[in-house]
């Protein structure tokens, strides 16, 4: 059986919490580079980091995760997502 792709996504990240930008920023970098998602950082601050990413919506749902569970000096109270516009994929 084959398992069509969905489609590619374009999401705003809202994370809010005590994010600690300066060690989380570059964790989140590391991870959705792994997960070959782009991303554009659009806020970083103590309290909150803003960030598009770009990608198959089932590994945006994996930064999700991630990010949620972050490295051990940061707290995420809250990811907020929203899409921005969906990525245009080639058709055969």
């Amino acid at each position: 059986m084959t398992r069509s792709r969905q489609s590619e996504l374009r999401e705003r990240f809202t994370i809010l919490g005590d994010v600690r930008s300066a060690s989380f920023v570059p964790w989140i970098r590391r991870h959705a580079d792994k997960l070959g998602l782009s991303q554009n950082f659009l806020h970083a601050g103590a309290d909150r980091i803003e960030l598009e990413v770009a990608g198959p919506v089932e590994l945006i749902d994996m930064l999700e995760m991630g990010c949620s569970l972050g490295p051990i000096d940061v707290w995420v109270d809250q990811i907020q997502r929203r899409i921005v516009d969906p990525v245009p994929t080639p058709r055969s």
